[in-house]
């Protein structure tokens, strides 16, 4: 008996798939990679005292009190109508259209004295209205 002993085929490793499969794992460590922003130069930043910036000369503070009365920048009103309300926020502003009126009303204030405020001021040409709160902290003392 003679057997054969043809050529032996040699195994090759197919590199393609393994190549396809490191691809992709690549791909992934970079899209799930955080990179982190070193920077050459150190920064000081200005600081800003808020308060000292606080005192605008443009700005109308209108308080509002529990029963309805209204004082603009500390000067009590003796009218609670819309039309003295316009009046005075038109000689606080002394004719400027760009100043910004703060309202500080009551907690328990009525809505429709804060809407007089708001209207007074739209008659006034008065756009920029803005409402004074306190915090949390302040609230409890």
């Amino acid at each position: 008996m003679h057997f054969r002993h043809g050529a032996r085929d040699e195994p090759e490793i197919n590199l393609i798939p393994f190549i396809d499969v490191l691809l992709v794992v690549l791909i992934f460590l970079m899209l799930s990679t955080t990179y982190s922003k070193f920077t050459e130069m150190q920064l000081r930043l200005p600081v800003a005292d808020v308060d000292a910036q606080r005192d605008h000369p443009k700005e109308v503070i209108v308080a509002v009190a529990a029963d309805g009365r209204y004082a603009i920048n500390k000067t009590a009103l003796p009218d609670r109508s819309i039309e003295a309300v316009v009046a005075a926020l038109g000689a606080a502003t002394g004719g400027g259209k760009d100043s910004v009126v703060i309202i500080s009303a009551d907690a328990s204030a009525a809505h429709q004295a804060v809407i007089t405020v708001m209207e007074a001021a739209r008659r006034a040409g008065l756009s920029q209205i803005t409402f004074a709160t306190q915090s949390s902290a302040q609230a409890g003392r």
